[in-house]
């Protein structure tokens, strides 16, 4: 799940390496826009739909994370 969510973030952002921080959010590398992008872009590549109470700077923070939560809804 890590490798294709790695991928699909690849393709959208190629600017962002998505790899390397543990803190995607924190430190500031996602901004607010690119957060509804990627929730848009997992969305529709997997098919679910994220609860509100979901969209927290935790669950963004890192590929890890975002797997976790992805994997949490299929």
């Amino acid at each position: 799940m890590r490798e294709k969510i790695n991928d699909l973030l690849k393709q959208n952002y190629p600017q962002i390496d998505f790899e390397s921080s543990e803190e995607l959010v924190d430190d500031g590398i996602l901004d607010s826009m690119t957060l509804v992008g990627i929730i848009s872009a997992l969305s529709m590549e997997f098919g679910v739909m994220l609860p509100y109470e979901e969209i927290i700077p935790e669950n963004f923070n890192s590929l890890d994370a975002m797997a976790e939560l992805i994997e949490k809804y299929l």
